[in-house]
This record gives structure tokens, sequence and C-alpha cells, in this order.
């Protein structure tokens, strides 16, 4: 007995099935009115032969092109690492008719730049065709804040929109192997028989028995046929491929292979054909018809018939040891027969015999052929070009110059030693970096790292890992492997001090205020450590946000001002605006407040810089914090704890204190030190002062007093 629902389910059942069936022409009406803004006349659509979801747009019966979603043809990560999905609508003619976008994850896109810039960059490919080259800042305007982004919806439409063109047959196939290409300078001398031995002359030979065995069956079996000894030879053909060298030249001597050379056009091939036996492969119908009705030669899909303008006669031959031939032709395979000397061929012979008095039956007869290998060259491949290597083409020169500016870090990083005891060379050298990391890294550039960058990174290695979705922005690629080496040798405050645009427009705001004698506030040291945990509990959060949903992670890392005042240049909704401005103007009198307590980012790249292998900031055991603290009231960003200690990971390697270190004129021990020396020179010379020079004594030379330390 069938089991039996209890009634409610029934009931529900049926109206779930009510239900599709109310909302299954509402969906297909949707589809057709999506495709309507390309195709205004289209009433339906069908699902196309394809091996991707294509459809093909009609209208009656009549097609009109085909539409498609982007990301099941060209899923090009984009800066998220996702893909932007796009619908894309093509004509008959290749061209590109519309172009919609129907998702992404753009974090740029998703907060900041209004998503209509897009739909309309998108527009902007109509109506291309799928052959055109499409550059962003050439024919295509760019999103300023978001290139990577236009860049790959650019290269998603028209990569998709080539492809389904090309396999509907639209336009040529972009990925097809070229043809090989007949080695010019390969020429070896040999006989008739060398050249049958290796392949280069290939023989068929059919007996009347063979030919008699192909009718059987047929109307033509017995009608007005005279039978003749079964291994009696029907024919015996010889054929070769003229154009290499070593087959050309050896049949037909130096000066008929450079004659017949000069004969044909590019891209056209020399098939010589010698036969000999009862049956003629020319016949007599080319003289009436032009037309040569008993040799074809088919390579692939193509069948090649040869005409009398293709015909050339084939005087004796030149090459040693070759029999005697009835007759001896060369066809010319013409350019638009795509003839690829790489791929095999069959010369097919067609042998007519009468079945009544106005009906003929036909035998095709097939012999195969392929050119040596060491007579031709064959390309490689086509590879469609990877977008990223595109872009780093296009931006050589920021890459020039973010690489003399890394290289010139990587100097004061090595040679800080040196540099800390020239403050007069370290400090403008300090100061034009900075306003190098603001103006060309930073608004010219747009390559502010962000806690995303982050983010996108370890849920990509949780997903689906791609070096292309990194590759595409090569400044952010290559800031962040420097980054990377950095965090290992020196620690989180390479970056933090010198290569962060927004660290550098606070610090460069914090300088000009004290010009102006604007009042520094500083937090109460133990507060100020504690404050520190707040940047660690917003990455965490974020962290958490990204394993449920990289969208909204994305979304609440706006707490990070980067895209306001960096990639947008301020040029966005006011909240934003007055949040980022705010957190400037803090920085005016607290420096880097921003930098200390909230940066996830700063949090983000201080956790691995715990494995840094250097520690190059020196200090004086016994002296640094107890008692003295001239640099721990000094660090910008009070990275040092009141008993002398730097914090590595609040550390942005200002190298202040380096300088201070060296100076010995305000470091106590240098002091000494110093003191020291000067001391031991006057003892020395019996003198009880330092013999100096007065520039107003008119050459005139006095002693002055050495200052004792705790005068100093």
């Amino acid at each position: 007995m069938p089991a039996r629902y209890p009634r409610p389910v029934g009931i529900a059942g049926l109206l779930f099935s009510l239900c599709l069936l109310l909302i299954a022409p509402t969906l297909h009406a949707l589809e057709l009115e999506q495709v309507r803004e390309g195709f205004p006349g289209a009433d339906r659509i069908e699902m196309a032969e394809s091996q991707w979801p294509v459809s093909e747009v009609r209208s009656g019966d009549e097609l009109l092109g085909y539409a498609f979603e982007s990301v099941d043809i060209a899923p090009i990560p984009a800066y998220s690492g996702k893909p932007v999905n796009l619908l894309v609508g093509i004509d008959l003619e290749g061209r590109v008719v519309q172009a919609d976008v129907l998702g992404h994850e753009e974090p740029i896109m998703l907060v900041g730049i209004p998503e209509s810039k897009l739909e309309d960059f998108a527009d902007d490919h109509v109506p291309a065709h799928v052959n055109d080259r499409m550059k962003v800042g050439d024919n295509l305007d760019a999103i300023s804040g978001a290139t990577v982004t236009v860049i790959v919806v650019s290269d998603t439409i028209m990569r998709a929109a080539r492809q389904v063109a090309a396999e509907q047959g639209l336009i040529a196939d972009p990925s097809a192997t070229p043809p090989a290409r007949v080695l010019e300078d390969v020429f070896e001398p040999a006989d008739w028989e060398t050249l049958t031995g290796d392949g280069t002359i290939r023989r068929l030979r059919l007996t009347h028995g063979e030919v008699d065995e192909s009718f059987v069956g047929t109307p033509a079996e017995d009608y007005l046929h005279t039978p003749q000894p079964a291994d009696r030879t029907f024919i015996e053909l010889f054929y070769t491929y003229l154009n290499p060298p070593t087959a050309g030249r050896n049949m037909l001597g130096d000066n008929g292979y450079d004659q017949l050379m000069d004969q044909l056009g590019e891209d056209e091939h020399a098939i010589a054909v010698m036969g000999r036996g009862d049956y003629s492969f020319k016949g007599s119908g080319y003289v009436r018809g032009g037309i040569f009705d008993r040799i074809e030669l088919s390579q692939g899909n193509t069948n090649v018939s040869f005409h009398d303008r293709d015909h050339i006669r084939l005087g004796n031959l030149g090459i040693e040891g070759a029999p005697t031939f009835d007759e001896r032709d060369i066809f010319i395979v013409r350019e638009d027969a795509a003839f690829d000397p790489g791929q095999p061929w069959q010369l097919e012979l067609l042998v007519r015999r009468a079945s009544g008095p106005l009906d003929t039956e036909f035998s095709r007869f097939s012999a195969d052929y392929s050119v040596p290998e060491a007579y031709i060259e064959r390309p490689e491949p086509p590879v469609e070009e990877p977008i990223w290597v595109q872009v780093w083409r296009d931006k050589a020169f920021q890459i020039a110059v973010l690489g003399a500016g890394l290289l010139v870090l990587t100097g004061v990083m090595l040679f800080q030693d040196v540099l800390a005891r020239h403050p007069k060379i370290l400090r403008p050298l300090r100061l034009g970096f900075l306003v190098y990391t603001l103006v060309f890294i930073g608004w010219y550039s747009l390559a502010q790292l962000s806690v995303v960058n982050i983010l996108t990174f370890t849920n990509s290695l949780i997903t689906d890992f791609s070096w292309g979705s990194f590759l595409i922005d090569p400044m952010m690629f290559i800031l962040w492997s420097f980054v990377a080496v950095s965090l290992l040798l020196w620690g989180r405050g390479v970056f933090c001090g010198w290569l962060c645009p927004f660290g550098a427009l606070q610090d460069l705001v914090n300088k000009a205020a004290r010009k102006l004698g604007v009042k520094q506030y500083e937090l109460p040291f133990g507060l100020h450590e504690r404050l520190w945990a707040l940047k660690y509990i917003i990455l965490l959060a974020l962290f958490g946000l990204s394993l449920h949903s990289l969208g909204t992670a994305e979304r609440y890392a706006e707490v990070e001002p980067f895209k306001t005042a960096i990639t947008l240049r301020f040029q966005r909704e006011w909240g934003f605006v007055l949040y980022a401005l705010a957190l400037v103007a803090i920085s005016a009198f607290n420096h880097k407040f921003y930098c200390r307590y909230v940066c996830p980012l700063g949090a983000g790249l201080a956790i691995p810089a715990r494995l840094r292998l250097f520690d190059w900031l020196k200090r004086h055991r016994g002296s640094c914090g107890t008692p003295c603290q001239i640099c721990a009231n000094e660090c910008e960003v009070a990275a040092i704890h009141p008993d002398g200690r730097i914090n590595a990971n609040e550390c942005h390697y200002c190298l202040d204190c380096q300088v201070t270190y060296h100076d010995d004129q305000r470091c106590p021990p240098v002091i000494k030190r110093r003191k020291r020396y000067e001391k031991a020179a006057r003892m020395a010379s019996g003198q009880s002062g330092v013999e100096t020079h007065d520039p107003g004594s008119a050459g005139q030379r006095k002693l002055q007093r050495i200052p004792t330390l705790q005068e100093e």
C-alpha cells in the first residue's frame, strides 16, 4: 500500500508547486527583459549549442545574437579576488550590444565609488567588436580609485564575448594553433629511394580487384564492365609536398624549384602527383569544365578541388632513380584553403563507373600524407596573455619610480648608523621620503595598503588561491612583497614609518603643526599602553567577520580612513570625509593618534613582525630609561617604555632615537665620553681648556670652559 503523507504536508507541497508554476513565467520574462536592452526586438530565448550556458536571442525564427553571463566563460579574479559577473550580449556581426553588471564584491565599489560609474563603464563597450582592442585610458575612461576593477571588467567583457563569438563561428578562433612553417634552409640531397623510404614521397597502388570490390552491391557492379585480372595494376600514384627544399629541389632541380616558388603566392602550396597504370588521375573532364574531377585534397573539414588555373605540367623529373610515369603534374593549393603543412592531409582519388545510361557511381580512395617533422617548424599554440602582464606593462613608469624609492629606503635601513650620525642628511631625506610616499605612492599611484588586503589574502588561502588576483595591481604587489621582507628583517616600523601614505599625511601635518607652535598632548603611558590593544581587537573583529562574509568585513573595514583620504582624495560622502579629517586634525596635536590606537593594518603587521631577524636600534645599557628619558619623551609614537625598552610592535622606525644615540650634545653617555676625550686632550696639551677659534677675534685664539654633565 503506498505511503500516505499527512494532510498538512500534502497541502504545503501543493502550494509550493503552484508557487513555482506562478513564478516560472516571471523568471523567464525577467531574463527576456534583461536582454531587450541589447536586443529590443527579442521575443524569446533558447539555449544555444555551446560548452557554456549561452542563450540564443531570437525574434520569431530569426536569430539576433547571443547572451550569456561572463562568470561562466571568463571568471577573471578582480581586486577582491572574486570575478565581476556581467550580462553580455553580442550580435551576429560580433559586436557587443549589451554589457550589464550583475554582481561583484569589489570593496571600492561596495562602499566608496557609486556603482553607477561601473555600470556606465561597462556600457562604454557598446558597440565594440569582439576583436577590437579596448584599453583603459585610451578608448575607455578609467574610474579614479578603481583602476584595477575596471581593467578586469573590460577584459572580462571582451574575453567572454570573443570566446563565444569564436565558438559560434562569428569570428576565427583566436586560440587556434597557427599553421606550421616550412623550413626553407633545410635541404639534404637525396635520390628517389631515399625520399620514398623516409615518407617524403608517398605511394597509392590500386588493383582492378580492389576497385571492382568497391562497386560490389551497387548498380555499377556489372553494368557494361569488362573484368580485368584482379592483380592487374589499376593505378599507381606517387605524390609529395613540394614546398620543402629537400622534396622540391631534389624532384625539380634548383631552377625548377626556384621557378615554382616564384609562382606561388603567400600561403600557397604545391603538390606533385605522378601516376601510371590503366587509370588516369586527371581524366579529361578538366578540359571541358576546367575542374579536375578525379582528384581532391582534404585536410580536416576542408576539401580542396583543383581547377585548371591550379595546374602546372611537370616535365621530366630531375631526381635520380625515379621510375617512368604516364602522368606528372603539379597542383596548387591556394591561400583560401587555409592549408596547414603541419597537419595530416589526404589525397583522394575518385573512380567513376557507369551504372546506367545516364547514371554514375563513384568510389573514393584516400591516401594519407604527413610532412616529415624535419621539414617544418611548429609555432607554439597561442596563449592569451594574462591580464596582469598587460597591467604591469602599462605601469612601467610607476613601477620604476616605486622601485627607485624602495631602493633608497633599503639603503636607509642598511646604512642607518651612518645616517644617524649625520642628522642634517637624514632629516631632510626622511621629510622628502614622506612627501614621496604621500604624493606618489598614495595620491598618484593609489597604492595604499589596507587591512582589506590581509583579509582577502587569508580568505583566498582558505578558498581558491590564485596569484593572478594579486599580480593584477603591480604597485600593491611590489609594496606587499617589500613589506613582507622588511617585516622579517626589521619589523613593522619600516612600512608604518616610511611607506604608509596616510601615516605620512599625519606625520607631515604634525610637523607643520609643531612649526606653528601647536601644543602637543600625550596620554599617560599607562593609559597609552592599554589603548594599544584597541587596534588588535578591531583586527580580530574584522577577521572574524571575513570568515563569515568578506563583503561585510570590507564594509566594516571603513574604520580605516585610507579609502577616503588617499584612494578617493577626500572626494566622498561628507560623513567619511569628516571622519578622515578628524583623524588628520587629531594628529596635529597627538602625533599619529590613528596609527597608535586604531589601525588594524598596523596590528596585522605587528603580529608576524615578532619573527623579525634583526634588532639594529641601539640603546645605552644602564643609561637609557634609568635615568635618561630623552628618547622616551621625544619618540613620536611613544614606543619607548619608561625603562628604556623599545617596543618593536609600536616602533615606526623614524630613527630619531638613533640620532640622539649618537648626539654628543644631547645623549648623556655620549656627552660623558666626549668630555673624557676632551679632558684627555687638554691634559695631553698641558692646558686647562679647549682651544677654539673665535670668529670675531680677527684670527686670535682663546680658551673656552667646558660645562660639566650636571650643568648640561
